[in-house]
């Protein structure tokens, strides 16, 4: 039986994060001249400097150890159909060798990521690898 280092209570969170990051846009005009009525439901969706989605979820990327930011690289490798549930332990192995820079940052520019982790991590668990976290 093969082991996750990083629990699925803390992909889950980390997909809640992705989920809200990734229906943000960036902000295209600051100063609209409409109705501030009506730019407030569209402002909702940009990502602007006081916005903490991006940052929350880099922060909770960045603060995973090595072992669990390998992890969570090959859920998301899993999610996307680059390695299936049972080769688990291959993708982690192979996140491992290839990481070169922040993973956040990585992560951060897949689109889509919340749901690719969400599918690699329902894959891995239906392969039957075991949460030790």
């Amino acid at each position: 039986m093969v082991n996750m280092e990083i629990s699925p209570d803390l992909v889950n969170a980390i997909i809640e994060h992705a989920h809200a990051f990734d229906v943000k846009e960036a902000e295209t005009d600051p100063d609209s001249g409409s109705n501030p009525t009506d730019d407030g439901d569209l402002d909702v969706l940009q990502d602007t400097p006081g916005d903490l989605t991006g940052a929350d979820l880099r922060a909770v990327i960045e603060a995973l150890n090595v072992d669990q930011a390998a992890e969570l690289v090959a859920l998301m490798w899993i999610g996307r159909g680059e390695y299936d549930g049972q080769e688990w332990a291959h993708a982690v192995k192979r996140a491992r060798e290839r990481a070169t820079g922040p993973t956040s940052r990585y992560l951060m520019g897949v689109p889509m990521l919340g749901d690719y982790l969400q599918d690699g991590l329902q894959a891995v668990l239906d392969a039957g690898v075991r949460d030790d976290a």
